[in-house]
């Protein structure tokens, strides 16, 4: 089975460049199948990570930016590949 992790975050105002940086220097402790690293209007960055593993397996997520960083907490979402 396969299973894709989502984070994404809202820079502080004019900080999107920085929070991009910050996502690409963030290293995960096991690697994941596929990494994909995306931006949006607003500033706003998302990460999806690709694993080969259970649902509801233990996996590791990139953590949450310095406050300063980012407009809101992060928001994190876990999706099951049926296709």
């Amino acid at each position: 089975m396969s299973v894709a992790l989502m984070w994404e975050a809202r820079a502080a105002g004019g900080r999107g460049e920085e929070l991009l940086a910050w996502v690409r220097e963030q290293d995960l402790p096991a690697r994941p199948l596929r990494r994909e690293v995306l931006r949006a209007p607003g500033d706003r960055v998302l990460v999806i990570t690709w694993w080969d593993a259970a649902y509801d397996a233990e996996l590791p997520e990139l953590p949450e930016p310095d406050a300063g960083l980012v407009a809101r907490a992060v928001h994190r979402w876990r999706f099951e590949v049926v296709e």
